[in-house]
């Protein structure tokens, strides 16, 4: 049965952080908001915890999942960037997007793409998951809260809580935070490509 807390978007309370990062920390995997739709997230070396997300989406292997930073300064650590490239994310961050970047070897290779060898990197514009990733002190494992099937992200935290209750250690109700994706940008060749049209403005990689 999963713990359900209610935190406020714009002053997170710092005991109700603490705890969710500590379910973090212990291998459990927690549903939380984000600037632009609810996400599920995990350790970034739980191997137990990734496949539990692969399960709830029913993902495969070709999957790109996302290294939810909450700034620039750790990039270099996980991405392989250029200074071109960091210019243009530094412009575009935080916001409603993810970069799909060539991974280093910091990144474990289950959150790979098996023949690309890439990662996504995303840094949002949300007091919770900033207050998550202070206290955590490094980038949360995470993907959209899509259920197989679905085009559109689940939007209300009860509803979460009564579908996956049995499969997730914590909700995070963090009031209405949109129901549309990020917008997928591709910045492995020296042209951006755009991917997925989210809720970021792709216009300007267009």
């Amino acid at each position: 049965m999963s713990q359900f807390f209610q935190i406020h978007p714009e002053n997170p309370q710092q005991r109700l952080i603490q705890q969710a990062v500590e379910i973090l920390r212990q291998g459990g995997v927690i549903i939380y908001p984000t600037d632009c739709a609810y996400a599920l997230g995990c350790h970034l070396g739980d191997k137990k915890a990734v496949d539990r997300i692969k399960q709830i989406r029913r993902l495969d292997d070709k999957h790109n999942f996302t290294l939810v930073c909450d700034d620039l300064s750790s990039i270099g650590t996980y991405a392989k960037v250029d200074n071109q490239q960091f210019r243009l994310l530094k412009a575009h961050t935080p916001g409603a997007y993810t970069f799909i970047l060539p991974a280093t070897t910091e990144v474990p290779r289950r959150l790979l793409h098996p023949k690309r060898r890439t990662i996504g990197i995303r840094v949002p514009d949300n007091a919770i998951v900033a207050a998550l990733l202070s206290q955590l002190g490094e980038p949360i494992m995470s993907t959209s809260l899509i259920m197989p099937g679905e085009e559109l992200p689940l939007t209300d935290p009860y509803e979460m809580r009564d579908l996956l209750q049995h499969q997730v250690d914590l909700v995070i109700d963090g009031g209405y935070c949109g129901m549309e994706a990020t917008s997928v940008i591709n910045m492995v060749d020296d042209v951006p490509v755009v991917v997925r049209e989210g809720a970021g403005d792709v216009e300007y990689f267009k």
